[in-house]
């Protein structure tokens, strides 16, 4: 045997001992997630609807229902939550799943399904609920080739543009540009278009960003920003006046202190929120618990939900204002109580 091939057959084993330590670091790292221990204190209670008040509906990531009892819509829908290993192949809406999320919230009908942005965690399931509910789905550009890729009709595609607005019954939406939060596949700072109709089973890659959206939702003289990504445009919500966000905070934890702060200083004291309710905090790789308690957060290899966490704790307790967190499922009155009349 040479010395040139012992030599590689050294490195061949040294580079598969690097791989398989690489391998285990990653599989543990991502059982460990940060404890859920306390945080059912921070639960919002539950709220019986009530005709003409908005109750909302937690259902993981950024999905939330509203409704006041004569207009129903969603903000994102995503319910099939494929585990992390399918990502390895092609992934397509569940529909299983999908049917039992909109049984859990209560859902046979809405006006309008509304993704923040259209990556597969916000938006693969949006068509699929749009035809099961007869809803308009609304978005960018990238949004209605998910509509057409499952077959929708034009009369059910609403395109919106940056400062326009929606009517919903007594609700209005207003679309305001905003970035996504910058990740190791996003940078935040520009974004890639779906610009053919996709039609699943397709790569997780396939559902690409569009445009991101903070959507600012008015109703009955009060106010609620929802911001589906950690990301922001400086000075955009200036002047737009809040009483609760719900803050979507993934890889927040992983950010430093500079961008925590411009991150808040942009969305919360900009919009000048009251309330915050962490949103797009949990694993959206595992199934929501069917009993409603509180979901796993991302496990800490990705982000660090307690770190996030305390920091806005530490924020909202200097400034007067609430961190709240949302159940599972449950109506609950959106509002602080400082913004009752």
């Amino acid at each position: 045997m040479s010395r040139g091939f012992r030599r590689l057959r050294r490195a061949a084993l040294l580079l598969a001992l690097l791989l398989i330590a690489a391998g285990l670091y990653v599989y543990v790292q991502m059982q460990r997630r940060p404890p859920l221990t306390g945080l059912d204190t921070l639960l919002l209670p539950a709220a019986a609807p009530q005709a003409g008040q908005l109750r909302v509906r937690f259902a993981g990531v950024s999905t939330l229902l509203f409704d006041d009892g004569e207009t129903a819509w969603l903000a994102d829908a995503f319910f099939s939550r494929p585990p992390v290993s399918a990502l390895m192949g092609p992934i397509s809406p569940d529909l299983q799943s999908v049917e039992a999320g909109l049984q859990k919230l209560g859902i046979s009908k809405l006006a309008a399904v509304v993704p923040l942005h259209s990556h597969y965690d916000h938006a693969m399931d949006s068509p699929l609920v749009a035809q099961r509910t007869g809803a308009l789905l609304v978005g960018s550009p990238s949004t209605l080739n998910l509509g057409r890729g499952a077959g929708l009709p034009a009369a059910q595609l609403r395109e919106v543009r940056d400062g326009e607005s929606l009517q919903l019954g007594r609700f209005k939406l207003s679309f305001i540009a905003s970035r996504h939060s910058p990740t190791w596949w996003s940078d935040g700072n520009g974004h890639e278009d779906i610009e053919a109709p996709l039609k699943p089973p397709a790569l997780a890659s396939a559902w690409r960003e569009g445009q991101v959206w903070s959507l600012l939702v008015e109703h009955e003289g009060r106010s609620i920003l929802v911001q589906g990504s950690a990301g922001f445009v400086p000075g955009a919500l200036q002047g737009r006046r809040v009483d609760t966000v719900f803050l979507g905070v993934g890889t927040l934890g992983k950010k430093n202190a500079a961008y925590r702060d411009g991150y808040w200083r942009e969305v919360v004291q900009a919009s000048g929120a009251r309330r915050v309710v962490p949103i797009h905090w949990d694993d959206f790789w595992l199934p929501l618990p069917a009993d409603g308690s509180l979901p796993q957060p991302i496990a800490y290899l990705i982000d660090d939900f307690g770190s996030t966490l305390a920091d806005l704790q530490a924020r909202a307790r200097a400034e007067q204002r609430e961190v709240r967190l949302a159940p599972l499922w449950q109506a609950f009155d959106p509002y602080p109580q400082s913004a009752k009349p």
